[in-house]
């Protein structure tokens, strides 16, 4: 058995996903066809992301990185 990977470093291709990050926070990989980076603006009582009309229709994935 061998030692758990030390922070901040990238853990083995034979570890356990995510056995490096701190509690509560979790690795993702994601396959995808185009990534932006955006910021949630307030809208009334909610938070609204806008993406491009290109967009309207197909799968997304949000994930939020920090609280």
């Amino acid at each position: 058995m061998s030692a758990p990977p030390s922070p901040g470093k990238r853990p083995a291709d034979n570890a356990l996903p995510g056995a490096s990050l701190s509690p509560g926070r979790a690795k993702f990989e994601v396959y995808g066809e185009e990534m932006m980076e955006k910021t949630v603006h307030q809208t009334g009582n909610t938070g609204r992301v806008y993406l491009p009309q290109s967009w309207i229709g197909k799968r997304v994935k949000i994930i939020l990185v920090n609280k």
